[in-house]
């Protein structure tokens, strides 16, 4: 004798309090999950380093997200009516280098704030967050697996931001 019942393929309907991963991504996509998928405060561990000679494999993710950080600071000084929309973006660069300076053992460095270029603000953060983007991901290809999760968050963070910049 066959038993058959009716099958459930969707996990939302199964368990309705878990999102969906369209749900998700969704909200990475409108700026409003950059936060939660940024990463940080992933590790609460003590910092692995993974350093040869005090030069750790992540120092220029860290380098590079305390410069973006700045250009964000920079554009939304030079263009006040986009402060709005640029302060969170700025500040989840600032918890990426929190995060990264927790896990290499170091200091977050402070830096001038980075020139965004001339012409379209918005466009000059675009390319800079894609090429930050592209660099977060071959560091997590290459990182250990213990530090693969926070640089892939970042990765997806950075990307997130790219789209809201559009």
């Amino acid at each position: 004798m066959v038993f058959t019942g009716p099958v459930r393929m969707n996990a939302v309907r199964m368990n309705p309090e878990r999102p969906s991963r369209r749900r998700v991504l969704g909200m990475a996509a409108t700026g409003l999950g950059s936060a939660a998928l940024s990463g940080c405060g992933l590790f609460g561990s003590k910092p692995t380093t993974s350093s040869t000679e005090g030069n750790d494999a992540l120092q220029p993710l860290l380098a590079e997200a305390v410069a973006l950080a700045g250009a964000y600071d920079k554009a939304a000084a030079a263009q006040p009516d986009l402060a709005a929309r640029l302060k969170p973006l700025a500040d989840d660069h600032r918890a990426h280098a929190a995060a990264l300076a927790k896990l290499i053992g170091k200091a977050v460095p402070t830096a001038a704030p980075a020139a965004v270029g001339s012409g379209d603000v918005l466009a000059g953060l675009r390319t800079a967050e894609q090429a930050a983007q592209r660099n977060a991901v071959t560091a997590c290809k290459q990182a250990p697996a213990d530090r693969a999760a926070l640089i892939g968050s970042i990765a997806a963070c950075r990307a997130t931001h790219a789209e809201a910049l559009r």
